[in-house]
């Protein structure tokens, strides 16, 4: 923790200083230099490989740590890793095993345990310690695996370590591979070591809980030249009253990679930007990973070590949901379809809100921060969900919970015309209100898309009528109540100072605040993605202003250091839509540079200081977001039909996303420069099916069924 506070005091230092200063500072930390088209800098500590890994070279003398979280269907683990100045490595897992649930049962109630020092084998080489044992590479890619070498009396071994976890039992595996490159025969051992925590039968759900770390066979072993061998450590839990989960080493590395191989093989996208496209390859492992097979069905886990077991309204409601269908992952699918069940429980004829998060496996719920805008949330998501599924007998069973959340909004619309709610989804960290910019405009696109399902599903005329009337009348309220003028800037207030928040806990909390000038908000971003670019020129220009733009993207308010991923990928997706492409471009090239290649990799993070940047599981979600609606465009008009607005960069002269499994397709986007216009090409089954010309930043209505 310590480590990673100082590496971001470092790295905002550096953000400060002038370029000469600069690579004299990141030559002493072994770092290189990135620079996007605006020339904005950015750190850059791994490369992209030829096969779409991505690799540290370490350099001895140059200390580094860093995290990156992997998840199973049953377990997830937080690798902590790096080395020292002697290139010694430095590793442990935190290993997280949701369905092992404790009591009382809330939202944290799972059992994990950090396995380091304690747990980890001596490796003897010639039956002592090697007088020399350093790292040399460390590679990502659904996999962690390092590289290191080490040597005894001029004989040496090359090793990795391979760490990955289980994809369907609760255990993470690591993998301990040593190779004599010596020109005579060595003799090497991994000792037998393990770690074991019994847990009190008083505080398991189900009894008495075991945590372990094992060697399977250890023991030593004899290596002729260029002959190797390979240990296996495993990190498990189990019930006190059950022998320890059998594991195969072999068989749980290969199912792993072909898990890994599927999600990259599904929604290519096709860029000239090496960066690019290798983070959104990484964006669909993290997302799609994170699933936790629970007694309540599938869940799909933010992750970072306390969520799991668990949904929220926007996590799993709001963020991943929309991306699902077009990637088309049968478990992602099963995971978005499951949470909107789960929420459809506590659908009332009273219309008290629905709990923004279920927890404990289904068991029980949280409701902490009161109505956080979490049915605009459960609406928009929904109903963007089922129009790009494809599916009816999906929308069917949807329809229900659309309707009923937008009629709590509704209820909840006050005599300015927006929707009322205690918070937003930051559950009073920052003050958001009596009614606030996000939530209005979620229902306002939900509203939209609900015409758009509604027409589809054959819904009463009178009631698509109702919703369309509704979504003018609360666009036309978020400009006269939102629209503002803020440090000069022709944008919005996230809300109004003078009309009191209805949440007790924020009006004692920020009591202060109405007496302060306005402050520009991240969430000032939200219109642009939900269509709505009145004040769109304002609006980018304070985005990207120094007011709130910082080396880690949007500062949730104006003056603040802190930050989260989230407002800063719906803002790029928002620039892209609201078609200053070279601009949103310029600032996607530097953030996708920064998460996948610099000091913290290789995700999309949930924020700082809290959480201390966690590789949460939806965020990854809203990257991938930013090329479906963003730069293609994408918006579900149907089933089988979608509008489709291309933004193609300048430099760029062909684009593509294939594989797209969204509206019951399985088929490619090609988008490419003719002349003034933009070219836009369906492809299904490597034929040509659907061509359409647009001038750039126009729309065309896509019909897959025509």
């Amino acid at each position: 923790m310590r480590l990673k506070i100082l590496r971001q005091k470092i790295f905002d230092k550096i953000a400060n200083m002038k370029s000469s200063s600069i690579l004299l500072a990141l030559s002493a930390l072994g770092l290189s230099l990135s620079l996007n088209a605006k020339g904005q800098e950015t750190p850059t500590r791994w490369h992209i490989t030829g096969d779409g890994a991505i690799v540290w070279d370490v350099t001895p003398g140059q200390a580094h740590t860093d995290d990156i979280e992997m998840t199973g269907k049953k377990v997830s683990v937080i690798v902590t890793y790096g080395v020292d100045t002697n290139a010694a490595l430095k590793l442990s897992e935190f290993v997280i095993f949701p369905t092992f649930q404790t009591v009382p049962q809330d939202t944290r109630s799972h059992i994990a345990e950090n396995f380091g020092a304690d747990a980890d084998p001596r490796v003897v080489l010639n039956r002592g310690d090697p007088a020399m044992d350093v790292v040399q590479s460390f590679r990502q890619k659904g996999i962690m695996e390092i590289k290191g070498r080490m040597e005894s009396k001029k004989q040496a071994v090359a090793w990795t370590r391979t760490i990955f976890p289980s994809p369907d039992k609760p255990a993470v595996i690591e993998l301990i591979s040593l190779t004599n490159v010596s020109p005579t025969a060595v003799t090497v051992e991994v000792e037998d070591t393990s770690k074991i925590v019994r847990t009190s039968p008083a505080r398991g759900l189900d009894g008495s809980y075991v945590m372990s770390s094992r060697v399977l066979d250890p023991g030593e072993r004899s290596l002729g030249p260029g002959g190797g061998t390979t240990f296996a450590m495993v990190f498990s839990a189990r019930n006190a009253s059950n022998p320890d989960v059998a594991i195969d080493p072999e068989a749980e590395f290969q199912a792993r990679a072909n898990l890994v191989e599927s999600y990259l093989d599904k929604l290519q996208l096709e860029t000239p930007d090496k960066v690019l496209n290798t983070m959104f390859a990484f964006a669909k492992i993290r997302t799609t990973e994170s699933i936790i097979l629970t007694k309540g069905g599938l869940m799909h886990a933010p992750g970072g070590g306390r969520y799991y077991a668990a949904i929220w309204a926007n996590d799993q409601g709001e963020y991943g949901p929309p991306f699902f269908p077009f990637l088309g992952d049968a478990t992602g699918n099963g995971a978005a379809s499951n949470a909107f069940r789960l929420f459809a429980t506590y659908m009332n004829p009273d219309y008290k809100p629905i709990p923004s998060s279920i927890v404990a496996e289904g068991a029980t719920y949280w409701n902490g921060a009161g109505d956080r805008g979490d049915m605009a949330m459960l609406a928009y998501g929904a109903s963007r969900y089922s129009l790009a599924s494809g599916d009816k007998a999906l929308a069917k069973r949807e329809w229900p919970l659309i309707q009923w959340c937008l009629e709590y909004c509704r209820r909840k619309v006050d005599n300015n015309g927006v929707v009322e709610s205690d918070a937003d989804e930051l559950e009073n960290r920052f003050p958001s209100g009596r009614a606030n910019l996000c939530t209005s405009c979620l229902y306002y696109d939900a509203l939209n898309s609900a015409v758009c399902l509604g027409r589809d599903l054959g819904a009463p005329q009178s009631q698509l009528d109702d919703y369309s009337n509704e979504a003018t009348a609360v666009r036309a309220a978020i400009e006269n109540y939102f629209g503002h003028d803020v440090d000069g800037f022709h944008t919005y207030r996230y809300f109004d100072k003078s009309v009191p928040s209805v949440n007790k806990r924020a009006l004692a909390r920020f009591a202060h605040y109405e007496n302060e000038p306005d402050k520009l908000r991240a969430w000032i971003c939200i219109p642009l993605t939900v269509g709505i670019f009145d004040r769109k020129d304002g609006t980018i220009d304070a985005l990207f202003s120094a007011n709130l733009w910082t080396p880690d993207g949007l500062a949730t308010e104006e003056g603040d250091k802190v930050f989260w991923d989230r407002s800063t990928l719906y803002a790029l997706r928002g620039v892209f839509a609201a078609g200053d492409t070279e601009k949103a471009l310029k600032y996607l090239q530097y953030y996708s540079t920064r998460r996948l290649l610099g000091e913290h990799v290789p995700y999309a993070v949930e924020a700082y200081p809290e959480g201390n940047q966690s590789h949460l599981a939806a965020e990854s979600a809203l990257y991938c977001r930013i090329y479906t609606e963003g730069l293609f465009g994408i918006r579900p008009t149907g089933f089988r039909t979608f509008d489709c607005t291309p933004h193609l960069p300048k430099e760029w002269p062909t684009t593509a996303l294939n594989h797209i499994r969204a509206f019951g397709g399985d088929f490619n986007l090609v988008v490419s420069r003719a002349g003034d216009n933009l070219n836009v090409q369906i492809f299904e089954g490597g034929q040509l099916r659907k061509s359409y010309k647009t001038p750039d930043g126009g729309t065309v209505a896509v019909d897959l069924g025509g």
